[in-house]
């Protein structure tokens, strides 16, 4: 019989649902797995052990009694900008170091209401600002495919617990690529979803017209169902889209013939390496034994992206993170003789280098001098990508890309050089310029063993139909595999 943490989320629903194993079971098997594990990998910033337990058996005898939400009894790790009353919510950041906030994140209340079983907050890139979770104020996190590497990021800490069996579901952002990314650096499936399919309350902003809460898990059907228990209107939620939310996990299992998937010949410029091109057209070669149509095409606005994404980001970034002052919340510096000394200290030596860089950079092109020049051209670029992919999409159902041009590269490689870093966020940051859904899942290794991610991006509230397409191809890839 296998690990209970070896077993997928819908396995460890089932055998509860058949009274096999309980919730506290569950539970302490993956306290368990992050004591003897997190130590070598670093996942976690904080582990809520006592809470996990009383919460297990409140599943259970909500199950006993007839009462199971949709996630009854599932241990989840949920990212630290995800806000939980009364539990550290730090954005790995020494800014927030103590900060306990006294509401929780839309999201996690859903999760809660489901039934799931909070395990901790993960580790992240700080205020999610980094693409490898070496910029966590706390510690870097590790790769569990091969600790030597990055796990990505700035969710890296929620795709390494999944990746080392210390959840089977977590909870990431993703404001660039920051749940695709470390999905395809770890091995494992994340979701990005459409803007303002999940709601944003609660989640501490980066930049607010990009950032999105989404899934990770070891399998497409397991994405999919924490998807579906997120998802939804939130009147607290002024981007929120109120409309009907559909099961995306009843989907998964329908018919892929004759699905149209784009391919645009940008994604295979200079920069790719050699392992990920020939995992993306290996990948395409089989969704056309599946039943699906390749259709080769054009996304000219790919190149333009990128510099857009930064310039955007940062701008929000800046004002977003002005409320970090020093005097309301969060860290306050020692020694100061004015108000503008307690900004100064504060800002100072409460935000980490990236976190700096970022800031400043939006505040130059926000500036009156350089707004037309950078920040208005970077929103007509935005309008350029959002044309791209509606012209796209109008004809075919989903693009395939990649996720990333390379595999895991090692701890510190990028450190010194950010625009080598930023470079890698080239395939995924047109998706949430263009508010689409994305999901990441592996297609392949590298002659090292390291994985390789694909992506497939849809239209508008499209969830269902690329997880169907991601679900067809994993079971596929899977069956091959074994």
């Amino acid at each position: 019989m296998k690990q209970i943490t070896a077993h997928t989320a819908a396995e460890l629903l089932a055998a509860m649902e058949k009274r096999e194993l309980s919730a506290r079971q569950i539970t302490a098997a993956y306290l368990e797995q992050i004591e003897k594990t997190d130590r070598h990998i670093g996942a976690y910033l904080t582990v809520t052990a006592k809470e996990a337990l009383a919460a297990a058996d409140a599943a259970d005898t909500a199950r006993r009694q007839g009462r199971a939400g949709s996630l009854c009894g599932l241990p989840v790790a949920v990212k630290d900008n995800i806000c939980t009353a009364g539990v550290r919510t730090t954005c790995a950041s020494k800014m927030l170091a103590d900060f306990t906030p006294p509401y929780s994140a839309t999201a996690f209340k859903k999760l809660q209401a489901a039934g799931a079983v909070r395990l901790g907050k993960t580790n992240m890139d700080e205020f999610a600002m980094g693409s490898t979770t070496e910029n966590s104020h706390f510690h870097p996190t590790k790769n569990p495919v091969d600790p030597t590497r990055v796990p990505g990021g700035s969710s890296g800490g929620s795709a390494a617990a999944v990746a080392s069996r210390q959840a089977p579901l977590a909870l990431g952002s993703d404001t660039g690529g920051s749940i695709r990314q470390p999905a395809a650096y770890c091995g494992v499936v994340g979701l990005k979803p459409t803007y303002g399919a999940v709601s944003r309350y609660g989640l501490v902003a980066f930049a607010s017209s990009l950032d999105q809460i989404g899934p990770l898990a070891n399998t497409v059907e397991d994405v999919a169902l924490l998807y579906d228990a997120i998802c939804g209107h939130d009147p607290r939620d002024a981007t929120s889209a109120p409309r009907d939310y559909t099961s995306t996990r009843t989907a998964l299992w329908q018919d892929i013939s004759g699905l149209k998937i784009a391919l645009p010949r940008e994604y295979f410029g200079p920069g790719l390496s050699a392992p990920v091109k020939q995992g993306i057209l290996a990948a395409a070669r089989r969704f056309e034994q599946l039943g699906a149509e390749i259709v080769e095409t054009t996304l000219p606005s790919l190149d333009s992206a990128l510099p857009a994404y930064y310039v955007i980001s940062s701008a929000e970034a800046s004002s977003n993170l002005a409320r970090f002052d020093g005097v309301k919340y969060g860290f306050r510096a020692a020694g100061f003789t004015s108000r503008d000394e307690i900004y100064l200290k504060s800002r100072s030596q409460g935000f980490g280098a990236e976190v700096k860089r970022r800031i400043l950079l939006g505040s130059f092109v926000l500036s009156a001098g350089y707004f037309d020049a950078y920040y208005k051209k970077a929103q007509q670029v935005r309008t350029l990508v959002v044309q791209d992919f509606a012209r796209i999409l109008d004809t075919c159902d989903m693009v395939l890309s990649p996720v990333a041009p390379t595999t895991a590269y090692k701890l510190g490689e990028k450190q010194g050089d950010p625009m080598q870093m930023y470079l890698g966020d080239v395939y995924t940051v047109p998706v949430n310029i263009a508010g689409l859904p994305a999901v990441s899942l592996p297609c392949g290794r590298d002659e090292q063993g390291l994985p390789v991610g694909m992506q497939l991006i849809g239209r508008h509230f499209g969830e269902a139909q690329i997880l169907r397409a991601a679900h067809h191809f994993a079971q596929s890839y899977r069956e091959e595999r074994a």
